[in-house]
């Protein structure tokens, strides 16, 4: 009877500790909500990785909520689009599948906002990455004034190289010529140096990821519980 007693009382503290700390996690890992606004002359449907997707006029915006934790999440815009009542359709540049609602990453070209939450030490990552190409100049502030505002707000359409050009946008030399030298795979994996093409890249856009081994002046973070507001055209 003792015994039972005892384990019933040691169950009892493993269960009211594991709810405490449970609680404690959820008090301390925050979500985020994201503001997508679009302040380029002409429609954008934006796009989301969790998130879906969204037609965007000049001026218009959308919120959504991520959870806590979410990692490899993305926005994008996309251009040139047409979609039917169904939501199903095409684009020129960023096209998700075929479907207005996003369910998965886009096609390149594109700009892209990365983040992953909560990570190391609860902090939040977050980069602009142009190593899917260019489509459309992207900027994102953090809620949190102590984080750095960062943007890629160059026009590269209308200075990109002839070999990577595209309609809407610019490519990536990886995505145009998937060798390993530009993508940073097979024998390059490991020593990946920029390229003149990346180097085009990094001088439009100095915060912006320019291919696949840019980390030192392209990531940045932020302490968990911000929230970020990503603006097309801005």
């Amino acid at each position: 009877m003792v015994a039972r007693n005892s384990l019933s009382g040691s169950i009892w503290i493993t269960v009211t500790v594991t709810l405490l700390a449970i609680n404690v996690y959820l008090q301390v890992a925050e979500g985020a909500t994201l503001t997508v606004k679009n302040q380029c002359p002409c429609t954008v449907w934006a796009a989301a990785s969790p998130g879906g997707g969204k037609a965007l006029g000049q001026g218009q915006t959308w919120t959504f909520n991520v959870a806590a934790g979410t990692t490899g999440a993305r926005i994008w815009g996309r251009t040139g689009c047409s979609f039917d009542a169904s939501g199903r359709g095409k684009c020129n540049t960023g096209d998700c599948g075929g479907l207005l609602n996003c369910q998965g990453y886009g096609s390149v070209p594109a700009t892209l906002f990365e983040y992953a939450l909560n990570q190391y030490q609860n902090q939040d990552f977050y980069d602009i990455s142009l190593v899917d190409g260019f489509n459309i100049p992207l900027s994102a502030t953090p809620s949190n004034s102590k984080c750095k505002k960062i943007g890629c707000t160059s026009n590269i359409n209308a200075i990109c190289p002839s070999q990577l050009k595209v309609t809407d946008g610019c490519k990536s030399a990886c995505a145009q010529f998937n060798s390993p030298q530009y993508c940073c795979t097979g024998a390059y994996l490991n020593n990946c140096s920029p390229t003149n093409y990346s180097k085009f890249f990094k001088q439009q856009c100095p915060q912006a990821y320019s291919y696949a081994k840019d980390d030192a002046t392209s990531t940045f973070t932020c302490p968990s519980g911000a929230n970020y507001n990503v603006v097309f055209c801005g």
